[in-house]
């Protein structure tokens, strides 16, 4: 089936052609033994270098940290870009309303809240907050700003554009692929995890037999008619799904292979053997099996929508992040906050 990306989602990947990271703090370049200068101006507003060097620094570490570099021949066009994102997130932000920054900010909130709640515990969510080198009332602040800048965006580029029932209709009716929805199962599954829960490195080999010794009790305790929910609940390692029973609905590609392929070769009512991969051991039991459909049009009509209307918005965002500098009267002081050497 097609998957229509959300349009906060979507054009802020459009915006942010090269992500800012704001989780991925790194130590400020500059400091106050050294020179600051203002490298771009703007109505309410500068940039100063030390914030281009942080956003290329925390780029690079990304771009490092999935394998790859950044060729010496690149490393201006990319600080020219990033700084162009920091100063229309700059004019974005103070187009906010106030009812938009209670919004995102109650957002926000929801999300720290099932963050915490999900980790293994209090102590476990505080020491990943450490080990990115930042605080939570940081990242709650930046958190903000970055979905502030994309509500602003995305009402802007989107006020007033409309797509015709027929459009809709028609698009369903052209690409008929795109809504196949493939097999599905339903299964639980309880983890016990050969991973460090903070550095998410695997466990010394000692340690891993523990875990294998402690996931076969649990297995010769299922086999023995234990209630597989209620071993999940009190030995899961898995906090997206130990309080709803270990349970998760999904197709073919969505989890790792060795799961996967377990999950699909069982039965309903089935518990396996146990199943190894780069996470743990699991128990999976399955609980049902869906066959392949196709979506209804009545169900897949607001994604269609939403995906016309953002064609649509995409067409039109060069224009407007340009009308966005100019109205804010940017200058830029230094391209790529260098400034040329004299």
């Amino acid at each position: 089936m097609i998957r229509f990306p959300k349009l906060p989602a979507l054009l802020a990947c459009i915006l942010l052609q090269l992500p800012t990271l704001l989780r991925a703090q790194a130590p400020p370049a500059t400091n106050a033994l050294f020179a600051d200068p203002v490298v771009a101006t703007g109505e309410g507003f500068e940039i100063k270098r030390s914030q281009v060097d942080d956003a290329f620094i925390n780029y690079s570490a990304s771009v490092t940290a999935n394998g790859g570099s950044i060729p010496d021949g690149e490393r201006e066009t990319v600080r020219s870009k990033l700084m162009d994102n920091l100063i229309i997130n700059k004019i974005l932000l103070q187009k906010a309303t106030a009812d938009d920054k209670a919004a995102v900010a109650k957002l926000v909130d929801a999300e720290i809240a099932h963050a915490r709640s999900n980790a293994p515990s209090p102590e476990d969510f505080d020491a990943e907050i450490k080990a990115r080198n930042t605080t939570l009332d940081k990242l709650r602040s930046q958190e903000i700003d970055k979905m502030l800048s994309q509500r602003v965006l995305v009402n802007a580029l989107t006020n007033g554009i409309t797509v015709p029932d027929a459009d809709v209709k028609k698009f369903y009716d052209d690409h008929p692929d795109r809504f196949e929805k493939p097999e599905t199962v339903r299964a639980a599954h309880l983890l016990v995890s050969t991973q460090d829960p903070i550095t998410k490195q695997n466990l010394p080999p000692d340690k891993k037999r523990e875990k294998l010794k402690l996931a076969q009790d649990l297995k010769a305790r299922l086999d023995k008619g234990e209630n597989f929910a209620a071993l999940v609940k009190q030995y899961s390692d898995d906090p997206g799904s130990k309080d709803k029973g270990g349970e998760y609905t999904f197709g073919k590609g969505q989890m790792v292979p060795e799961f996967e392929a377990a999950a699909f070769s069982m039965k309903p009512g089935q518990i396996s053997d146990l199943v190894e991969t780069k996470f743990g051991y699991h128990i999976i039991k399955l609980l049902e099996k869906f066959p392949a459909t196709k979506v209804d049009f009545a169900k897949a009509e607001p994604d269609i929508r939403d995906y016309l209307i953002e064609q649509k918005a995409k067409a039109g965002l060069p224009a407007y992040l340009e009308k966005l500098k100019a109205g804010a009267g940017v200058k830029i002081v230094a391209q790529g906050g260098v400034t040329p050497a004299k």
